[in-house]
């Protein structure tokens, strides 16, 4: 195939040469995209960068507080009085919303700096914690979907929720000190 360089279209037999192809692949990427004329116009404006991270904050914020509502009420330390679902349906519009909003304002912030992100394993753990943060948020709804009292229905089920919640909580604050340890970690 012309214009692919060579190394990555031949097959290597070790996995550390695999993975030494994968990141010279990689940073041929940054090095394309930080090139692009979108990514200098972005570096180049003294303002998108940090509105950029302004709203992806902000954006993290109601995520992660809705996470969080949530699971108070998964653990019986908050509204016992309300239904999970019920409690469920108030927050988790704010996660679904929101996460389409991170994937915009995560884009913008890695077509500026493709180095920073790409080439950093912390984004990479905090890719990976996202989506097991969104699976666990998954898995708590989408019983309810078919059963609004899913949750309560039995000591079994409430502990599954508590279970869930126990799991989530980690994960979600694993992304925000993920998200704050790639300005500070170099790939």
């Amino acid at each position: 195939m012309r214009g692919l360089p060579r190394d990555i279209l031949v097959s290597q037999s070790t996995a550390p040469l695999n993975f030494n192809v994968a990141l010279h692949w990689l940073q041929d990427i940054c090095n394309w995209l930080a090139a692009t004329s979108l990514s200098q116009e972005i570096q180049t404006r003294e303002w998108i960068i940090p509105a950029t991270q302004t709203v992806h904050i902000v954006a993290v914020s109601a995520v992660v507080t809705s996470a969080l509502m949530i699971d108070l009420r998964l653990f019986g330390v908050r509204w016992q009085d309300q239904a999970v679902a019920a409690v469920t349906e108030r927050f988790v519009p704010f996660i679904w919303w929101s996460l389409p909003v991170l994937f915009a304002t995560g884009a913008v912030l890695i077509i500026a700096e493709p180095v920073r992100s790409l080439l950093n394993p912390v984004f990479f753990l905090k890719m990976g914690l996202l989506v097991a943060a969104i699976c666990i948020t998954l898995a708590c709804q989408v019983p309810l979907r078919k059963d609004a009292r899913f949750w309560e229905a039995s000591p079994g089920r409430r502990r599954g929720a508590q279970l869930i919640a126990a799991i989530s909580v980690p994960f979600w604050v694993g992304i925000v000190f993920a998200g704050r340890w790639i300005a500070y970690v170099q790939g």
